[in-house]
């Protein structure tokens, strides 16, 4: 295996700026202590109401720069038709083979947009059948990540854990409005109205953000649901 690309954590979301969305302040703060991360976009968000995808591209390439990450590919499946089959779970499983993750990052599995859904069932089959050596692809070796965290989008989520992103907060705020074709526009009166580009929905992210910070004692946090029980260092339980 190449070490070079082995990743820490590899957060994997439906469309272009779903990381930046929901889990950014989390990437960020991996990054900012040394682990190494990675991001794939399952589509290049052609169904989106505003922009077009070579614009997406563009402001993919500037949010990544901001997240300071070098690692981020695109499946290029079709936007709107997310399919759990194995045509994708090979394509998916190539990659986990490739970097080899410790953990990863994916939408939680009910949320009011399908393609969040179907990700996020494509993504947990594929990390599962990752692992199996009877299922050969290319010349890689069976490997499975050791765990899948969820991160929510527009629906709540049972949260196992909240990451505190104070420090990142600011950062993931910068990487989200990269995405300027997405969002509220001030000034723009003919813009045709949609979930998120309205002008509450950037100040929802940080209601958001600044709820589940209360719940820790922060000023920020970022919740995640573990579908198993996670094992806590008894030298940590006091510090939780």
């Amino acid at each position: 295996m190449d070490k070079e690309s082995k990743l820490d954590a590899l957060f994997i979301g439906a469309h272009p700026d779903d990381i930046e969305l929901t889990s950014a302040g989390t990437l960020l703060k991996l990054v900012k202590n040394g682990y190494k991360c990675g991001i794939i976009d399952l589509t290049l968000g052609e169904l989106s109401t505003g922009g077009t995808p070579s614009q997406r591209q563009s402001e993919t390439k500037k949010a990544t720069k901001i997240l300071g990450i070098k690692v981020r590919e695109n499946l290029c499946l079709p936007d709107g038709d997310i399919q759990c089959n194995q045509k994708n779970r090979i394509r998916l499983i190539r990659l986990l083979r490739k970097y080899k993750p410790e953990v990863v990052f994916a939408p939680y599995p009910y949320d009011r947009h399908p393609d969040h859904i179907n990700a996020s069932n494509l993504i947990r089959e594929s990390v599962y059948f990752s692992g199996l050596a009877k299922i050969k692809i290319d010349e890689t070796t069976p490997y499975r990540p050791k765990r899948i965290f969820y991160f929510s989008h527009a629906y709540d989520i049972p949260v196992s854990f909240i990451i505190d992103i104070t420090d990142t907060f600011k950062t993931k705020v910068k990487s989200i409005k990269a995405y300027s074709s997405q969002f509220y526009k001030p000034g723009i009166k003919k813009q045709y109205k949609t979930y998120i580009n309205s002008k509450l929905f950037l100040k929802s992210i940080e209601t958001k953000a600044r709820f589940y910070g209360f719940k820790i004692g922060v000023e920020y946090g970022e919740p995640f649901f573990s579908p198993e029980p996670l094992n806590i260092e008894i030298s940590n339980l006091l510090k939780l």
